[in-house]
């Protein structure tokens, strides 16, 4: 496995597998790699020939008073991790690789009707900083396919989005949750839970997997979901930042519910804000 810490080195790699015939894959990341990464690593290894990871936490979709300065780190261990599952290079640039101070003048915006739902609502800013980097990093190494996961449900769409509405020549797969024994879905974030908090944190998996078993039952109504979500949710200690039915393409609360539509909650356990949701049919 190869690592890079510059653009220069990244775009000579990819250049090198390119004139082998290749296809190429970009796993983007910001480290601190658990089970749920490695799966995209093997889910971009099945669908092209080269398999590249990014791992950088990135600045700009941190608000003030958000934990950027904490995020967890290891790159010794991500390094270990991702070379047992085949990845040909990790790319780990410094901040001032990514965004010279001062220079970055031209961001990607998404549009309100998108990004004012659900997280985008709660982290004004955060997907402005997330569809930037993720451009950056798509110009950087023109992928075939890039790899992201359903947890980050609103990121996901987002990003598709960008890239059919840019015309950017590149497939973007949406690989399913990976979740720990007894659920709760894995996040790098998971490491601050202290013992009783990561307890009330399976509030989260037992609210989306209330409002899938309900709605197989066959409850449709959008406010009868949401009912036995925010039921699910009410455990002391836990604060609910949002918990809806979404249509998957717009993120509209939905009136009536349907295979497709989207469970989603977030709620805080202390200082720790967790995600999750589920896919009503699936």
């Amino acid at each position: 496995m190869r690592t890079a810490t510059t653009k220069a080195e990244v775009r000579a790699a990819v250049a090198e597998a390119r004139r082998a015939g290749k296809r190429i894959a970009l796993v983007p990341t910001m480290g601190y790699l658990h089970e749920g990464h490695l799966s995209l690593l093997d889910r971009a290894r099945a669908g092209a020939d080269w398999v590249a990871m990014s791992i950088f936490v990135n600045p700009l979709q941190f608000g003030p008073t958000e934990d950027l300065s904490r995020y967890p780190r290891d790159l010794e261990r991500d390094l270990r991790l991702a070379g047992g599952r085949g990845t040909d290079l990790v790319f780990t640039p410094p901040v001032e690789e990514m965004y010279s101070a001062g220079e970055q003048k031209v961001f990607v915006l998404p549009d309100a009707s998108l990004e004012d739902h659900l997280d985008g609502a709660s982290r004004p800013g955060h997907f402005r900083g997330v569809l930037t980097v993720v451009a950056k990093l798509f110009g950087i190494f023109a992928p075939d396919l890039a790899v992201f996961g359903q947890k980050d449900l609103q990121q996901a769409l987002l990003i598709r989005r960008m890239v059919a509405d840019l015309d950017m020549p590149l497939e973007i797969d949406v690989a399913p949750i990976v979740r720990e024994s007894d659920g709760l879905a894995m996040s790098s974030r998971n490491v601050y839970l202290s013992a009783e908090e990561r307890a009330r944190a399976l509030a989260l998996s037992r609210a989306v997997e209330a409002c899938r078993a309900r709605f197989a039952a066959g409850e449709t109504d959008g406010d009868a979901l949401r009912a036995v979500v925010r039921s699910a949710l009410d455990v002391p200690g836990v604060e609910v930042d949002y918990a809806e039915v979404v249509d998957p393409a717009t993120l509209d609360a939905v009136k009536v519910a349907a295979p497709g539509s989207v469970c989603a909650v977030a709620a805080r356990m202390g200082r720790t804000r967790l995600i999750d949701n589920a896919i009503l049919g699936a």
